[in-house]
């Protein structure tokens, strides 16, 4: 091959590998409407902590209301928490709740992308990865239900062979008891397409 044919096969190989990155990145962005979960949260508010920090919250348990508590009264250590709306606390201290005292062991350079990767799936990643396998997300964070609601869902038939554990299922349920009820004219246009309801 020519210097120039191999020129010409290298742009094309980058101009390719370009606009599949551009396609993963809009695919990513198409889901910004649905609220962030826990593990996002917890992430961000332990990203770059100092050691002590870090093991007084992810070796202790508590419930969400004592979370709520905690992160309130230590938000000087947490500054990422200080910008929380009431709705994201509940969702993070709720994640807290399930997922602490962390079995895992903590990423040695606690970056955000790090404890991203270390931490549990929250409920915004099962609702993600689990019930699009059948329909469209739509369905699921445009509903307005009580956790006994989906929790029955869930418990149905056609749901009941997903794989997650019942503390999965109740950590699901509380996520879309706080997160879900999204109003349609905030789902981008694309993902407004009809589909199942429960």
């Amino acid at each position: 091959m020519s210097f120039l044919g191999t020129r010409v096969r290298t742009a094309v190989m980058l101009a390719s590998a370009f606009v599949f990155s551009a396609l993963i990145a809009h695919a990513a962005d198409v889901f910004d409407f649905i609220p962030l979960g826990g593990r996002s949260l917890l992430a961000g508010a332990l990203a770059g902590r100092n050691a002590a920090d870090i093991q007084a919250v992810v070796a202790a348990r508590h419930t969400r209301d004592e979370w709520v508590a905690y992160l309130k009264g230590h938000n000087a250590q947490f500054p990422a928490v200080q910008k929380l709306s009431d709705k994201q606390m509940l969702t993070l201290a709720d994640y807290m709740s399930f997922n602490l005292p962390l079995s895992a062991k903590a990423p040695s350079a606690p970056t955000q992308a790090a404890w991203e990767k270390a931490l549990p799936l929250d409920g915004r990643d099962m609702a993600l990865e689990y019930c699009q396998g059948c329909h469209i997300i739509t369905v699921v964070v445009t509903q307005d239900k009580p956790k006994s609601g989906w929790l029955g869902t869930m418990h149905k038939p056609s749901h009941i062979q997903i794989k997650l554990t019942e503390p999965q299922r109740e950590a699901l349920a509380n996520y879309l008891v706080l997160n879900a009820a999204i109003p349609i004219d905030d789902v981008p246009e694309d993902l407004r397409a009809g589909g199942a309801t429960y």
